[in-house]
């Protein structure tokens, strides 16, 4: 994770859902964050923890997501998103 762009961790992500295109979000903590319409484009959520997460109607085309875990998907786009198994595990 970004701890320049994002010192406060997920706080800061939440904070800035609108503009994460091509974010390091590598290993970042993102239980229970709220990140409705987030624009994660290209971002790097590899290893990332997403249980809890709402992310209803984010933006992750082309998101490297291998290994992050938990998170709900419906209504999220996916299109070029890299998962190796084609899902997330819980």
């Amino acid at each position: 994770m970004d701890w320049i762009r994002f010192p406060n961790g997920k706080k800061d992500v939440e904070e800035q859902k609108e503009n994460l295109r091509g974010a390091d979000l590598r290993g970042a903590d993102l239980s229970g964050a709220i990140l409705i319409g987030a624009n994660l484009f290209g971002a790097n959520l590899s290893r990332a923890i997403l249980s809890r997460a709402i992310l209803t109607g984010a933006d992750l085309r082309e998101a490297k997501l291998e290994g992050a875990v938990g998170a709900d998907l419906r209504g999220v786009d996916l299109r070029g998103a890299t998962m190796p198994d084609g899902r997330l595990h819980d």
